[in-house]
């Protein structure tokens, strides 16, 4: 009898615990449902876009109600910044962030942008980046979702000896990557290509003796302890497009609703990500000045013999996409026009 009583008591609970189940789902189910993605991000934690990073990925999972969550690696710990855009299409990565730059030629109509057009800011370049793509819808970025661009401020040399004429730049090698090494080469320089987190042992050892890149390396980076000397070439100052892309199978499994989400928090994080960049190109003149480094206005007239050096970079881009059956001229003007009327 009382067996039966125990058998019966232990029936009763166990219908229970399934009538409990079946009507309130558990937290790990809630998990399960929840989108997880993997960001890789070629920044190093402590640089000031990685926190720009954090506070989107926060945005997002604020607004899709943590049905979206993302696990950021930084610093090209999850794939190398040469292979992110590959490791996107393939999965590995399913956000990946790096400047399209490291790939030349893998988006020949968006080298556009890093054309020494004379850039006068980040969030300047940041916007005419963008106003590009949406205008010319390039079909070099049809293999993944864009989520958005950014573009550094200008990108200018910073080197181990004074640069105030063409002709200190003869014989220099200079780290550069994408068509800034054809800026390095019109200058008289010798260009070296490597990613940026390369850089700063490259010069502490004197495997290069320049770099051409933003002020912001200077103290994102910390470039400014191994260089002196910084010239303020604004006339053919260049930027990059750093993409932020989503895997295509990966942007579908999300829900209409939280895609429309994500879209409004990349609108408001191109302006963001351009005021970023200008925050910290001032702070890395501040790292500039506090080290005592010595900075190089260059003259009216050997301002204008450096831009003459240019011309014939933007004209080889013409020809080149008018090769590829691409609008290049269209572009390149399409992108004058828009510096000019945003200043």
């Amino acid at each position: 009898m009382m067996k039966n009583g125990i058998v019966i008591a232990v029936l009763a609970l166990l219908s229970g615990a399934l009538l409990f189940l079946s009507v309130c789902p558990s937290v790990s189910g809630a998990e399960e449902k929840a989108t997880v993605l993997r960001y890789s991000s070629m920044f190093p934690a402590p640089h000031r876009q990685s926190q720009v990073i954090s506070e989107w990925l926060k945005e997002v999972e604020k607004r899709t109600n943590g049905r979206v969550r993302v696990t950021v690696y930084p610093g090209g710990l999850l794939t190398p910044p040469v292979q992110t855009y590959d490791s996107v299409i393939r999965g590995i990565a399913d956000i990946g962030l790096a400047d399209a730059a490291y790939t030349r030629g893998r988006f020949p109509l968006t080298e556009v942008v890093s054309l020494p057009l004379g850039f006068k800011s980040a969030i300047q370049a940041t916007h005419m980046t963008n106003a590009f793509y949406d205008k010319f819808k390039p079909k070099e970025w049809d293999e993944v979702k864009v989520l958005y661009f950014y573009s550094h401020g200008p990108g200018m040399l910073h080197s181990k000896r004074p640069v105030s004429k063409m002709e200190d730049i003869k014989g220099l090698k200079i780290r550069c990557q994408g068509v800034a090494v054809k800026i390095a080469k019109a200058l008289g320089g010798s260009p070296v290509g490597m990613p940026m987190n390369e850089a700063y042992d490259s010069l502490s050892k004197g495997v290069v003796d320049g770099i051409l890149c933003p002020m912001e390396a200077m103290k994102g980076w910390k470039l400014a302890e191994v260089v002196g000397f910084h010239t303020l070439n604004y006339g053919t100052s260049y930027t990059s497009a750093h993409f932020v892309v989503m895997n295509k199978a990966k942007w579908n499994s999300i829900s209409h609703e939280d895609q429309k989400a994500i879209e409004k928090i990349n609108e408001e994080w191109i302006g963001r990500e351009g005021k970023a960049w200008d925050e910290i190109d001032k702070e890395g003149l501040e790292a500039i000045h506090a080290r005592g480094d010595k900075l190089i206005t260059l003259t009216k007239e050997e301002e204008a013999r450096w831009e003459a050096q240019m011309r014939p970079i933007l004209d080889d881009y013409v020809k080149e996409m008018k090769a590829k059956n691409l609008p290049g001229d269209q572009v390149l003007k399409f992108c004058l026009d828009f510096l000019k009327a945003n200043r």
